[in-house]
């Protein structure tokens, strides 16, 4: 938005930050956050603090001051903008995803050389976990979680026992041995420093960025479910929750999603196992001694990708799940066309170790069972999606498929959130500083949203 455009919404800008902010108790805090919308939403290639403050005409260390320093609650204002996009979207869904800020240095709250989906590779970055609300026709961020890594958290390193003392943590594997051309060991070039210097150089990093001392490492999937534990504390619940393979592929987080009366359908990995929707497991012969054995399934777990190949690709039939979205060359008299592909749907009981000893497994040995969603172009000798769910047995394959889709939205939310809104452009180290920015970051994108379901002809939002 240019400042004349922003300028023809500036009331509804003004009545929208007035019921985010509506809990900062100083007038200048309410003012600055205001401030700090519009410097968001002004056209301008970067969002961090000093061009924003030279095109709003203010000194950057006001909005620097407010972001880092100031003492108003951001989990106030998440709140109260995360009910506002419940009614401004009227979610059909709810999508947990996960994001990369790629970053220069080592001092920025969580950063680490790790792996991120959105660059694809492992990079030196941070990475925040996100929850949206969403339909075909908007979205909107309801919660957001910086992720911290291992290296930011002493309690991941191994004591003198070697086990690390934060149960979370992977345990210290060996190093592999690399060999060169003659097959003789070769040193390794990257030295670990001693645990107590390992501790000292964590604890230095943490006090610098402010990270709070009850944050500690924890699987993204876990921070996922916290969130919406979160969320319900606020009155907010899911219609139904996707989530990409990351998270689906994770026993305990489907486990998780069922513990709170969810209903999923999540993507997974071919290599998750299963026993087949009929298998029905046998008693095992008492030996005697000990407690009765609980029944088992004749046969080991198979892998989804081989139920799958066993159903057959001739099981899988056309379905459309949404119109395409049109785009600027698309000429006016020729229609947008459809998505649409090969899918079946089986019965599955998803099995593993988490699930096996899980809260969900009957005294009878039945393990839980549910949906398994295949996507197999005709073209490939193998399917390329599988997707999870406990929706129920009368589901239709049409819904299935059109609801396993439906997390595509998010990928617009990320792309506005920043290359228009500067989510990523913020270059402060500190932990508060960087929840407070992604925060007002969602909530410009709220209102551009709000704008664009209200008046869809308004300047800057066609």
């Amino acid at each position: 938005m240019d400042e004349r455009e922003l300028a023809r919404v500036r009331g509804q800008l003004e009545d929208f930050a007035a019921g985010v902010f509506a809990g900062l108790p100083r007038s200048d805090q309410r003012a600055t956050g205001l401030r700090y919308l519009r410097g968001l939403m002004l056209d301008g290639r970067r969002k961090s603090m000093q061009p924003m403050a030279q095109r709003l005409g203010v000194d950057h260390q006001q909005l620097q001051q407010f972001l880092t320093s100031s003492t108003w609650d951001v989990g106030g204002v998440r709140r109260r903008m995360a009910t506002a996009a419940v009614d401004v979207v009227t979610p059909q869904v709810w999508v947990v995803d996960d994001t990369g800020f790629p970053k220069d240095g080592k001092a920025s709250a969580c950063v680490a050389r790790q792996y991120s989906g959105t660059l694809g590779k492992v990079a030196n970055c941070q990475i925040a976990v996100s929850v949206h609300a969403a339909t075909d026709t908007a979205s909107a961020v309801l919660n957001w979680r910086l992720f911290l890594p291992e290296s930011w958290d002493e309690g991941c390193v191994p004591g003198p026992d070697g086990k690390p003392a934060n149960p979370h943590a992977r345990r210290l594997r060996q190093q592999p041995v690399t060999r060169d051309q003659a097959g003789a060991k070769k040193p390794h070039s990257r030295v670990r420093l001693p645990p107590v210097e390992q501790i000292a150089q964590i604890r230095r990093r943490r006090a610098a960025s402010k990270a709070p001392d009850t944050e500690r490492y924890r699987p993204k999937w876990l921070m996922a479910l916290e969130m919406l534990d979160e969320l319900a504390e606020w009155g907010l619940c899911p219609p139904l929750l996707t989530a990409d393979a990351g998270y689906g592929q994770v026993a305990e987080f489907r486990q998780g999603l069922t513990e709170r009366g969810i209903p999923y359908i999540v993507a997974t990995t071919s290599s998750t196992t299963a026993q087949p929707g009929h298998a029905q497991p046998v008693q095992v012969p008492y030996a005697g001694a000990g407690p009765h054995p609980t029944p088992r399934y004749p046969q080991p777990a198979r892998t989804l990708k081989n139920l799958a190949l066993t159903h057959g690709a001739d099981a899988a039939r056309l379905v459309r799940w949404r119109d395409r979205l049109p785009t600027p060359e698309r000429t006016p008299d020729r229609p947008a066309g459809d998505l649409s592909g090969h899918f079946f749907a089986l019965r599955v009981r998803p099995a593993g170790r988490a699930i096996q000893r899980g809260p969900h497994r009957g005294d009878d040995g039945v393990l839980p069972e549910c949906w398994l969603l295949v996507q197999w172009p005709p073209s490939q000798d193998e399917p390329s999606d599988y997707w999870l769910s406990n929706l129920p047995t009368d589901t239709p394959l049409a819904e299935l498929v059109r609801l396993a889709k439906s997390r595509w939205r998010i990928e617009h939310d990320y792309r506005e959130l920043k290359t228009a809104l500067g989510l990523d452009h913020f270059e402060g180290r500190s932990w508060i500083g960087w929840h407070r920015h992604v925060t007002l970051t969602a909530a410009a994108q709220l209102f551009l949203t709000q704008l664009r379901l209200t008046h869809p002809k308004a300047a800057g939002q066609a």
